[in-house]
């Protein structure tokens, strides 16, 4: 049997073909893809051939922000039946090497990432119309309302919910707290989400660009700022040592981490969400008011919980959703998603059949 691939042969080389699927072998399952998400590590492999020390060396496969419905069992499976509806995470660690052992099992040296081209040879991923993935990548969706597009969105919510939980670790509960988030892209709009969730305060949101910043407001943000054509709006809360007590940094623009820092009060918390190259740090600001900077690197449980978020609707995902293409029109949805004067998510479909 065949399946249709989005595979990246080079920068700039995305292609549409067809491969051999197999069998379900023990342990796993058979998906028919719903829903693909178009995620910014994929647009930078096609754009730029990579980001940071991760190149394109092989050809990929692109692709783990990914839904489907199971077709077919492998033998020893019992947890899924044939007709489930499944987000699919994209993670699957060792769970022997020493970060696996300590829990930390998003930091596994071994870990296989849908997409990836982190280790080689790559990881490939799930921009297909069928895949055999293992059947605890598998997370099923219980809500007939929900589509497989939401159900796609698991993966970059469950990025956001650790992001959350890392500004928990370094300065205690979210509720109440007042937050700047710094980027109004996916990532950005869905912390909105989690954060409005979490019981957070004001909630302020800078970007480029209106539309998204459109988004973020639907998702909850509490005021949107235009830092392009109203950057004067930003500076009074950088005034008397900064106003808010959070920061979520989701673009990797080195001049919204400087901003982000020079509006945050003194001891407050930054997170860096955002991935991105090497890029200038204002130690003085973070010296000076004596902030906490903490990194925050994917998930793990987040993704379970992310699933039931979406599956009840207490995170409603569908304002991110863009526009849905189907794998045939690949190269067209890429350059969509890269124009974020019109985009926020935009996703891939395939033939479910």
């Amino acid at each position: 049997m065949k399946t249709r691939i989005c595979r990246l042969h080079a920068q700039g080389d995305l292609r549409v073909e067809e491969i051999e699927v197999g069998e379900p072998g023990a342990g796993e399952v058979l998906i028919s893809m719903g829903a693909g998400g178009i995620c910014g590590s994929d647009l930078h492999y096609f754009q730029d051939g990579g980001f940071g020390p991760i190149r394109v060396k092989e050809p990929i496969i692109l692709g783990h922000e990914v839904a489907g419905t199971v077709r077919a069992l492998g033998p020893g499976v019992t947890s899924l039946a044939v007709g489930d509806r499944v987000a699919v995470n994209p993670s699957r660690p060792c769970n022997d090497c020493r970060y696996c052992r300590e829990g930390l099992k998003h930091h596994c040296l071994n870990m296989r990432f849908f997409g990836s081209a982190m280790r080689f040879p790559h990881e490939q991923g799930g921009f297909r119309d069928r895949m055999v993935v293992d059947a605890f990548q598998c997370e099923p969706i219980r809500n007939a309302e929900i589509s497989l597009g939401e159900a796609a969105c698991a993966e970059p919510l469950a990025v956001c919910l650790h992001a959350l939980e890392q500004a928990r670790r370094i300065a205690g509960g979210i509720e109440g707290r007042s937050v700047l988030v710094t980027g109004a892209g996916p990532i950005g709009a869905l912390t909105v989400a989690a954060l409005r969730r979490a019981g957070a305060g004001r909630i302020v949101v800078t970007d480029l660009e209106d539309e998204t910043l459109s988004v973020a407001a639907r998702m909850g943000a509490s005021e949107t700022i235009n830092v392009r054509t109203q950057a004067e709006s930003l500076e009074p809360f950088a005034a008397e040592k900064g106003s808010f007590d959070l920061a979520f940094e989701c673009s990797a623009a080195p001049a919204a981490f400087a901003s982000a820092a020079a509006c945050l009060r003194p001891r407050a918390t930054l997170v860096a969400v955002g991935v991105g190259g090497t890029v200038p740090v204002p130690l003085n600001v973070i010296v000076g008011k004596e902030l906490n900077v903490v990194g925050t690197h994917r998930f793990f449980a987040e993704y379970a919980q992310a699933v039931r978020l979406i599956d009840t609707r207490e995170i409603d995902v569908r304002p991110i959703i863009t526009a849905q293409m189907d794998v045939s029109e690949a190269p067209a949805a890429f350059a969509l998603a890269a124009d974020r004067r019109r985009a926020v998510k935009v996703q891939l479909s395939f033939r479910e059949a």
